[in-house]
């Protein structure tokens, strides 16, 4: 990436990623905020702001936002999660201009009107119920807030039928005013864009942002314990958390990688001793979230209700074997593994003005991607043992369940394999 960064006057940054050799771009602003900044009361008001910013500004009605852009063959859209809200494009090079004044236009100039908002959150209401229909979905809400409980990293991203119907146009434009500030936020053009033209519209269009920057969210603090909820389903969907690493830890390429040899493919153990060997399921994978403070390394599977009785031991057992016996080999088909998906993603405008959007958030700078190669690269089974043998010290681990899982193993049998033995064996 050859990544060019200016800093307007009243604090937006924005980033170019030229491709010149595509004929579109990928355009966005990222905003550092999200559901963790969030109150109680009005929890998921991040998600409704996204929705509600296509609903109409000033100039411009819902319709007309998208006839617009989907008169010239382009893409809108918007997501929110914990940390971000992002709101992105992608449009023909010749097109760039119109797909930032329409960015600038819903982020400064959204109307919040009261038809639109009734309507909408009848619209998050169905998405909230469709999340709940999909246990194999909402299953990370509930390990989430086992994770975090009664703090914001722990609550749910689109909030929950109180909070939804509670919000009013005045908390919008409030949270809006308090959050949505130049200084939190990047303009990223990925693909055919040139810096000089992008600057100059950035100018010209995102002037009326509100200056400063939101306060900081709340520390995430990782608890641990367990949720069980119940359904007239087939499968018991389980889910594991264990404290994790942040975004900017020495150890989060360490936890990639671990997370990748644990469950990440089809070669790995547990992959390999869930599925294959014994049977017991049909999807099973290891993952590692991170934040910009803290983090979490986990498993998900969706197994029979007779089976679910052995999936604590098992994936214990291969956490354990792991931080134990991480050979050079497996860490290596891991590190590929990481390396192809990186590579491939980079031949994407949006995926890399998504990366470049987490690199300014996270060191205030575009790391290379020799960069990432070599911290890649520099992992090697010691590390990974050692990053194990950290995870398997966890004294609460969390557990999540939907479904019949009233076979599953207790709590406390499962928790024993963690724990005391190994910060014991640690400090030998």
């Amino acid at each position: 990436m050859n990544a060019k960064i200016s800093r307007l006057s009243n604090g937006l940054v924005v980033v170019t990623d030229p491709m010149m050799q595509l004929e579109s771009a990928a355009v966005g602003v990222w905003v550092n905020a999200g559901a963790r900044n969030e109150s109680k009361s009005l929890m998921g008001i991040s998600h409704m702001l996204e929705h509600m910013a296509f609903k109409g500004t000033k100039t411009r009605s819902a319709r007309a936002i998208a006839e617009e852009m989907e008169s010239v063959g382009g893409f809108l859209n918007a997501y929110t999660s914990r940390e971000q809200t992002a709101f992105h494009a992608r449009v023909l090079k010749a097109d760039v201009p119109l797909a930032l004044d329409i960015l600038a236009d819903i982020l400064t100039e959204p109307t919040f009107e009261l038809g639109e908002l009734e309507r909408e959150r009848q619209v998050v209401l169905q998405e909230i119920g469709q999340a709940k229909d999909t246990p194999d979905d909402i299953i990370f809400d509930y390990l989430q807030e086992v994770s975090y409980p009664e703090q914001p990293m722990g609550w749910p991203i689109l909030g929950d039928e109180a909070t939804v119907a509670g919000f009013s146009r005045e908390d919008l434009f409030r949270y809006m005013h308090e959050n949505y500030r130049a200084g939190s936020m990047i303009l990223i053009g990925s693909g055919a864009v040139r810096h000089d033209h992008m600057v100059r519209l950035a100018e010209d269009k995102f002037g009326r942002l509100a200056l400063g920057a939101p306060k900081e969210p709340e520390p995430a603090r990782y608890v641990g314990g367990e949720m069980h909820i119940g359904g007239d389903l087939e499968q018991a969907n389980i889910a594991y958390a264990f404290p994790g690493v942040s975004n900017v830890d020495p150890d989060f390429y360490v936890a990639q990688v671990y997370a990748t040899a644990l469950g990440g493919g089809m070669s790995s153990r547990l992959y390999q001793e869930a599925r294959e060997k014994r049977g017991l399921c049909y999807t099973i994978y290891a993952f590692a979230n991170s934040s910009k403070d803290d983090g979490v390394v986990g498993v998900y599977t969706g197994t029979g209700v007779a089976e679910a009785a052995e999936v604590g031991a098992v994936v214990a057992g291969e956490m354990a074997a792991l931080a134990e016996t991480a050979t050079e080999e497996e860490v290596s088909r891991a590190k590929a593994q990481l390396k192809s998906s990186f590579l491939m993603g980079l031949e994407r405008p949006s995926s890399r003005a998504e990366m470049i959007a987490g690199h300014i958030f996270n060191y205030d700078r575009v790391l290379s991607v020799q960069e990432m190669t070599e911290k890649l690269e520099a992992v090697d089974a010691a590390a990974v043992r050692r990053f194990g043998e950290r995870v398997m010290q966890t004294a609460a681990p969390s557990v999540a369940t939907v479904g019949p899982a009233g076979k599953l193993e207790r709590y406390g049998i499962f928790a024993e394999r963690f724990g005391s033995k190994w910060a014991a064996r640690a400090a030998e």
